[in-house]
C-alpha cells in the first residue's frame, strides 16, 4: 500500500476534543477519549461493533451530552447544539441515507444550499461544483429515489459539501457498497480533502477502503482508545489484532494495498 500523504498538523485550526466521557444508565461507553482532526486530514474511526464509535461522533457533533471539551478552530463548542456546531463548520452523514426521492438529484444538493441561506446564484455554482466532484452531473436531472445504492450514498455525501464544512463525519459510507463501489468511493473520500480542504473522520468496517484511505487510524474499544497511528503501524499493533482484527493479515493488508 501507498501510504496516505501526511496531512497537516499543529496550530490552532484543528477539531480537538479532550477527555470525553459517556454515561448511559451506569454503563460508561465513552471513557476519556481525545481525539484531533486537522483540515484536509482524513482520519479512520475504527473499532469492534459496540465499541462506542458512534457515539464518540454523537458527541462531536452535539448530538450527545458528554463530559470533557470540545474546540473547534480554537473556539470551545462544548454543549452548543448540533445546529449550531453545523453552521460552526462541522457536520456529519448518517448510516441511513435520507433523500428527497421525488427531487432531481440536483435539486436534492440545491435545496440544501438555499436551506443555509446561499443566494441562488451563488447556489447554483456551489451545486455545480458539488456534482462535478462526487461524479454525479450526469445523474443530475435523475430523481433521487430512481438511484443505484451506490450513488445514494454518494449524493448523501454531496449533499453535507454543499455546506461547505470545515470538518465532515462520514458514518459507514461504504456499508452496503460492492468493491466495485467501494473503489470509486475511495477515491471520492481522497478528493474531498485535496479540493475543499476538509477534514474528514470516517466509521467504517471495510479494512480494504480504510486502510488505503486514511492518514491515520485512532482505534477504540468499549469505549476507550486502543492505539492511534498510521495505517501500517496500528494494523500491525498487537492489541488492535487481538481486539480487533482478529489476525495479522491486517497488517499485510495494509502492505500491499
Amino acid at each position: 500500500m501507498t501510504e496516505p500523504r501526511s496531512a497537516p498538523t499543529g496550530g490552532a485550526t484543528a477539531l480537538r476534543a479532550t477527555g470525553l466521557t459517556v454515561d448511559f444508565r451506569g454503563l460508561r461507553a465513552i471513557d476519556q477519549v481525545d481525539l484531533e482532526l486537522h483540515p484536509s486530514e482524513i482520519l479512520g474511526l475504527i473499532g469492534p461493533n459496540g465499541a462506542g464509535k458512534s457515539t464518540l461522533v454523537n458527541v462531536l457533533t452535539g448530538f450527545q451530552a458528554s463530559a470533557g471539551t470540545l474546540v473547534v478552530d480554537g473556539t470551545d463548542v462544548t454543549g452548543w447544539s448540533p445546529r449550531k456546531i453545523a453552521r460552526h463548520g462541522v457536520r456529519r452523514t448518517f448510516q441511513n441515507v435520507r433523500l428527497f426521492e421525488e427531487m432531481s438529484v440536483y435539486e436534492n444538493i440545491e435545496v440544501v444550499a438555499l436551506g443555509l441561506g446561499v443566494k441562488m446564484r451563488a447556489a447554483r455554482s456551489a451545486v455545480g461544483e458539488i456534482l462535478d466532484l462526487t461524479g454525479l452531473a450526469e445523474w443530475a436531472d435523475r430523481p433521487s429515489g430512481s438511484l443505484p445504492y451506490g450513488l445514494e450514498r454518494r449524493l448523501g455525501i454531496a449533499r453535507m459539501l454543499v455546506a461547505a464544512p470545515r470538518y465532515l463525519m462520514l458514518d459507514e459510507p461504504a456499508a452496503g457498497l460492492n468493491e466495485q463501489e467501494s473503489d470509486e468511493l475511495l477515491e471520492l473520500l481522497r478528493a474531498i480533502p485535496e479540493r475543499l480542504g476538509c477534514g474528514l473522520l470516517v466509521i467504517e468496517h471495510d479494512m480494504r477502503l480504510i486502510m488505503r484511505l486514511c492518514h491515520r487510524l485512532q482505534v477504540i474499544d468499549h469505549g476507550r482508545v486502543l492505539a492511534v497511528g498510521t495505517p501500517a503501524a496500528v494494523a500491525a499493533d498487537p492489541a488492535v489484532i487481538e481486539a480487533y482484527l482478529g489476525s495479522p493479515v491486517g497488517a499485510g493488508d495494509a502492505a500491499d494495498h
